[in-house]
């Protein structure tokens, strides 16, 4: 029987963005197969890719063993390193189209939700005005922006990364294509 996963209070679901598989895979770091194993990103010069399991990602061996991060870089106010280095080195990253982002809000880690397209953004105006302040930043008319807005995309590109501010509960998203 598989246990539990661990909990990871910057991605809460990481089955469900896709980075943790099941897998018969045994873990580079603690040389067991527990049933998952890690398909995201791993910013390393070792080749990690699909070799760790989410267990050595929570407790953080993974990062002090390979110098690894899983998150890159980040957004938001200031936090203390602390919070900054428990999300790169002890959360699952994502897979974007460019170099995934990491929202900090309120002086912690926001919780990383998923990809979204418009559909998922429209109960969601807080993280849509993130994403309009982010596109009225590339210099793009108003009616530019609307667009890009309406055209995200949770499967294809453009698309949105959601997150949720672990103190607040404010969304904040950015978009992302090639």
């Amino acid at each position: 029987m598989t246990e539990p996963l661990p909990e990871f209070p910057y991605h809460p679901d990481p089955m469900a963005t896709g980075v943790i598989a099941p897998s018969d895979t045994m873990c580079l770091c603690c040389g067991q197969a527990r049933g998952y194993i890690y398909t995201g990103p791993v910013h390393s010069i070792d080749d990690l890719a699909d070799r760790l399991c989410p267990w050595c990602i929570a407790d953080g061996t993974a990062a002090g063993r390979y110098e690894a991060g899983f998150t890159g870089g980040a957004v938001g106010d200031d936090v203390p390193i602390e919070v900054f280095v428990a999300v790169d080195s002890r959360t699952p990253g994502f897979t974007a189209w460019q170099d995934p982002q990491w929202y900090f809000h309120c002086g912690d880690g926001a919780a990383f939700l998923g990809a979204v397209g418009a559909a998922e953004l429209a109960a969601r105006p807080d993280a849509i005005e993130t994403l309009r302040k982010e596109a009225g930043g590339w210099g793009w008319p108003p009616d530019e922006v609307e667009h890009h807005l309406s055209t995200l995309d949770r499967d294809g590109q453009p698309t949105a990364y959601l997150f949720r501010c672990r103190v607040c509960a404010t969304h904040l998203a950015y978009s992302d294509f090639t």
